[in-house]
């Protein structure tokens, strides 16, 4: 989510001219669906995090704030992370975060202290339930 090279999409007539960005996908149907400029659906609230591991070997005391990367070189974003029924962290950003990405990794920080981090399965990104 959030790719921009190698879409294979050119300029349409009376478009704003803007890059295109993949928003979503749906594998079963074979349907990717992208949209052009800052659109809403590439932005996230939330997410769900699967495969954890902790620096300190346990995970922190839950619910915590924190903050979190998606990207690397992302500024730290604030959030509140929880855990839930099945054992999967769930994170709640203070603000919505663009490109969040199932496959790729989110790291969690207290101030300078790196807690751990997992591997995205989920957001709630529009795009991601189209």
């Amino acid at each position: 989510l959030g790719q921009r090279q190698g879409l294979g999409i050119g300029g349409r007539k009376n478009s704003s001219g803007e890059p295109w960005f993949v928003a979503g996908k749906d594998m079963e149907k074979r349907i990717l669906y992208v949209v052009q400029g800052e659109h809403e659906w590439l932005y996230s609230t939330k997410l769900t995090a699967e495969q954890l591991s902790w620096v300190a070997d346990e995970a922190p005391k839950l619910p915590c704030r924190a903050s979190a990367k998606t990207r690397y070189r992302q500024p730290d974003q604030s959030c509140l992370i929880t855990q839930d029924q099945q054992g999967n962290i769930q994170v709640e950003f203070d603000e919505p975060q663009r490109a969040v990405t199932p496959g790729q990794s989110v790291v969690f920080y207290q101030d300078d202290v790196c807690l751990g981090g997992g591997i995205i399965v989920d957001t709630n990104a529009p795009g991601m339930h189209p």
